[in-house]
């Protein structure tokens, strides 16, 4: 058994930890980020080391600008990793031709020693790694993640299919290279036969972007573990059709696995066939617009080249082919027609990096027909991942790609992620930011695909529950849920919100279906006169049959809008025959009682007596996870209890304390950290009781900052399942000055960020990140780090 660590900082700094296995094996640890220009020196260099024009080496360089129509004409034949508008100029990798090509055009350059260094160090696998790419064993290769989508299929054929739409170029070629099929992983409930909206993402379609694809497939890992526990869940794959194209470009991806910075498909007509230039830039190459604005490059070896003719690539034409079959055509001929407003589908691709949410159109700076509704759903994507929500054209003209073409021609709802901050991504950031970052915000995209420019528009109906959720025929049960309208990003604009003005559920069958019987909901203080209400509702269960039950709530603000649904199950009993749960929960070694949590599979809950430990519930028969928590000790879980009706099942649970190995309420002064100027003790904002860190005490901080404070060497022998909590408020220039968190687990040689932070956050949050690379660590350390770039300076971190 495991148990959980903690760490707590500012209020507290504590590792909680366990000696119940003395001795565990050492997480695998991913390799760093690659760092961002913004957190190294750019050191000019008119003389770098000379590269060899036929290898793979790329120089990290800023390219300065004057005017716009400077990134417009760079970017049409490069890629520029960032676009830093606010200090003139772009960040790209350029191999020594390209460097060359720049410097003839008059533009003044700097490269990235560091960063140009780390982008070219092969990649290795790490100790004890076999499995993922090499160095990044959180990512998978496309052959396992092809292995991984078969296995969903095979273990769930009645939710899954494994469709072949196509080949890859290398398939196609007749020489006889292995290459890929192009297959998507269609989710759905394959037995409820109803006509069902289409949810359609594609990732990897950049082959070096490596968060995209393990985004998408943990996604519909999610989905699928996740059916007949989450009610959400379970009603959008009862619903709704999710398509995922998992390796839009996996000729390319595979190039990508060995380190190299490859974006195009491999397609060796094109530049050289040894080249590895060659290819085609398979998001220029898609018919709607194809070479018309500027947005892309005529010639063969350029990053963006569009390829000879529109939608010339057999990736291009397998994933157009498919999207036009399951999407219909919603949208007029002419480029200032909407899609009505009723339109169904939703269209993402999942991109890397910049920490972006944009949509149509990219090849002109005019709005789309249906561009005030396409805000509005980027807006609230960007709620949810905090990133940049803007028009896809907002940094440079693009032509040929897929979010204007599946808007442009079929009137789809169309979005592009641009996720994280770098593409060969560590995976302490993956797994402690993009994925938690994003999933939400990929669950609430399926929920408003029915109606996605209508939908997103109305308020959200969050932390619906039923009280209790079990009940005889008859009971009365009491329905809570909190309607809210204000879930949208204001960075880069604000969205309108209102009032809200109703509130209804459904039993069993959803407001868009016939036969839906609206009940209403009641504002908890009495009155709609707010953004945000608690509403509640008394649910008569008589005449409902026993077994589980859905219900279904959503609100209206006070413009007429209907936001997403959100559900809960209620189950209703015969007490005479329903299976019981019941035992004690007691901790180990005393073997005092707990008061404690115990559910069941997440679908039944209920707590034990305080003064005996005693628990008892009643479930529905099957089989059931049993989980008791209780504060200050580990969770345990008891797998794969079975239950009958009638039956009465005594299940006894012990849970361990978890203790407190390192404390710091920052109150007896420095207690072993290492503080750079300016980091020190400050009174001016606190957590408990009166003092914390701070990176600038008295005032904001300063222009390019890269200050640290760091933690004592920890001893962590013999530990395991580590986790790092702490209490801040990181308040900085959004997209430019970051609040780093960093481990390291050889007394501070090298280090590991684990999480990263920026914008405006002015309340004391809480934090819980996992540290697993301090697991059975002598000489751990942490590290928290500031960086700020040349201008606009805010209050910082505390």
């Amino acid at each position: 058994m495991k148990q959980p660590k903690l760490f707590k900082f500012f209020a507290i700094i504590t590792i909680l930890m366990t000696i119940i296995f003395p001795i565990m094996k050492q997480d695998v640890l991913a390799q760093e980020d690659l760092p961002t220009p913004k957190e190294t020196a750019a050191l000019p260099s008119l003389n770098p080391l000379p590269l060899d024009e036929t290898t793979s080496n790329l120089w990290v360089v800023r390219v300065y600008f004057e005017n716009r129509q400077q990134i417009e004409e760079i970017a049409a034949w490069i890629e520029p990793w960032e676009v830093n508008q606010k200090e003139g100029y772009l960040v790209l990798g350029v191999s020594q031709a390209e460097y060359n090509r720049l410097l003839a055009q008059g533009y003044r350059l700097e490269i990235d020693q560091e960063l140009t260094a780390l982008l070219n160090q092969p990649l290795a696998y790490l100790p004890g790694q076999t499995n993922g790419i090499p160095g990044y064993p959180c990512y998978r290769t496309v052959d396992e993640t092809y292995q991984a989508a078969l296995n969903i299929v095979a273990s769930h054929p009645e939710l899954a299919e494994w469709i072949d739409i196509g080949n890859s170029w290398e398939k196609n070629d007749p020489s006889g290279l292995p290459g890929y099929d192009l297959r998507v992983l269609r989710l759905t409930n394959e037995a409820n036969h109803i006509d069902k909206p289409k949810f359609f993402i594609m990732s990897a379609i950049h082959a070096r972007e490596y968060t995209t694809a393990e985004l998408a497939t943990r996604f519909a890992e999610y989905l699928i573990s996740n059916y007949n526990i989450d009610p959400d869940i379970t009603w959008l794959l009862d619903t709704t059709e999710i398509h995922l194209l998992l390796q839009s470009n996996p000729d390319g991806r595979k190039q990508a696995e060995t380190g190299l910075s490859w974006r195009k498909n491999t397609n060796e007509n094109y530049c050289s066939p040894t080249s590895t230039s060659r290819g085609a830039d398979l998001n220029r190459n898609f018919e709607f617009q194809w070479g018309c604005c500027g947005g892309s490059s005529g010639a063969q070896c350029d990053e963006t080249y569009r390829g000879p003719s529109p939608a010339s690539e057999p990736e291009t034409q397998a994933i157009q082919n498919y999207v036009s079959s399951i999407f219909p055509d919603q949208r007029g001929d002419n480029l200032s027609d909407p899609a009505p407003i009723n339109a169904t589908g939703l269209f993402l691709d999942l991109h890397s990096y910049s920490e972006l949410v944009l949509w149509p159109w990219g090849f002109t700076y005019q709005a789309a027909p249906n561009g005030t509704a396409l805000q509005t759903l980027g807006r609230k994507f960007a709620y949810f991942n905090d990133y940049q929500p803007d028009q896809s054209v907002g940094l440079y003209p693009t032509d040929g790609t897929t979010d204007d073409f599946a808007y442009g021609e079929l009137g789809v709802a169309a979005y592009t992620f641009e996720m994280g901050t770098a593409f060969f991504q560590s995976c302490s950031t993956f797994e402690n930011t993009i994925l938690p970052a994003n999933l939400p915000a990929l669950v609430y995209a399926a929920k408003v695909v029915r109606t996605p420019y209508m939908t997103p528009a109305g308020p959200d109906a969050l932390t619906v529950t039923a009280l209790p959720n079990m009940a005889a025929a008859g009971d009365a049960i009491t329905l809570n849920a909190t309607i809210n309208d204000t879930r949208y990003s204001n960075n880069n604009g604000s969205e309108p919100f209102q009032n809200i003005a109703a509130a209804a559920y459904y039993m069993d069958t959803p407001p868009w279906e016939s036969g839906a019987i609206t009940n209403t909901l009641s504002a908890a203080d009495g009155n709609f006169n707010a953004s945000i209400e608690n509403v509640t509702a008394t649910v008569d269960t008589s005449g409902l049959s026993q077994g589980r039950h859905k219900i279904f709530v959503r609100g209206q603000d006070a413009a007429g809008n209907w936001g997403a649904v959100s559900a809960v199950f209620l189950y209703v009993i015969d007490p005479a025959t329903a299976p019981t749960l019941q035992g004690y929960v007691r901790e180990v070694g005393t073997n005092l009682p707990l008061e404690a949590t115990v559910s069941a599979n997440g679908l039944f809950q209920t707590t034990t007596d305080p003064l005996t430990g005693f628990y008892q519930m009643y479930v529905i028969s099957g089989t059931y996870d049993l989980t008791a928590s209780a504060d200050q000790h580990s969770s345990q879980t008891i797998p794969k209890i079975i239950v009958a009706d009638g039956q009465v099942y005594n299940q006894d649970i012990s849970l361990d304390m978890m203790c407190t190995a390192f404390e710091d309420h920052v109150e007896t002064g420095t207690n072993g950290w290492t503080a750079q100027n300016p980091w020190a003790i400050s009174t001016e904002s606190h957590h408990s009781p009166t003092h914390a860190w701070s990176d600038s005490p008295g005032g904001n901080y300063g222009n390019y900052r890269n200050v640290s404070l760091t933690s004592p060497i920890i001893d962590l022998s013999g530990y395991s399942d580590i986790e790092l909590n702490f209490w801040q408020i990181c308040n900085t220039e959004s997209g430019y000055d970051y609040c780093h968190v960093e481990v390291s687990n050889n007394g501070g040689a090298s280090w590991t960020e684990i999480g990263l932070y920026d914008g405006t956050h002015t309340q004391w949050e809480n934090i819980n990140l996992a540290a697993s690379s301090l697991n059975n660590q002598p000489d751990a350390r942490l590290r928290f780090r500031f960086t700020s770039d040349s201008n606009t300076t805010a209050d910082g971190w505390h």
